[in-house]
């Protein structure tokens, strides 16, 4: 089986109003707007990471409970921070707010983000990644399962 990383570079202002216009959901937000937050936000609600993560990981929930199906979260990590190899329960529906952040799948070549590119992890896929000197990385992540990260090698289904 082949897995092809899919990323795409859009302005994020370009990339939400596309999301927002092609969605079956537009007449829900027109009655309901959703909540504007971005990764400086003050209300946002900062915790910590899995304690192999790096010192200074953070994670903020955007939406969703991330115990359920369909969380929405902001992942945090300084400059310079090298993220071990891991894996997810979920497929990872990514965009890079803030920050280089190179991200390697197994049996991939690494992947350069850089603010506004979109890539797409597969589910139990183990990766590592590290954000780059620059400044701190910021990456939005869309869990279609539960939210998880676990060390090491996934388990056959």
């Amino acid at each position: 089986m082949t897995i092809q990383t899919r990323m795409r570079r859009l302005p994020i202002s370009a990339a939400l109003s596309a999301l927002l216009v092609a969605s079956p959901f537009t007449a829900v937000f027109a009655q309901d707007p959703p909540l504007a937050r971005t990764a400086g936000d003050a209300a946002l609600k900062w915790g910590g990471c899995p304690e192999f993560m790096p010192k200074g990981c953070e994670i903020a929930v955007l939406h969703g409970d991330p115990a359920k199906n369909n969380a929405d979260v902001f992942f945090k990590v300084p400059p310079n921070a090298v993220i071990p190899r891991r894996w997810h329960t979920s497929a990872e529906r990514m965009v890079l707010v803030a920050g280089e952040l190179h991200v390697t799948y197994d049996g991939h070549a690494t992947a350069v983000l850089t603010p506004g590119t979109y890539a797409y992890g597969p589910a139990r896929m183990p990766h590592s990644a590290t954000c780059a000197a620059a400044g701190p990385c910021v990456l939005f992540i869309a869990f279609e399962s539960p939210v998880d990260a676990v060390a090491g090698e996934p388990s056959a289904k």
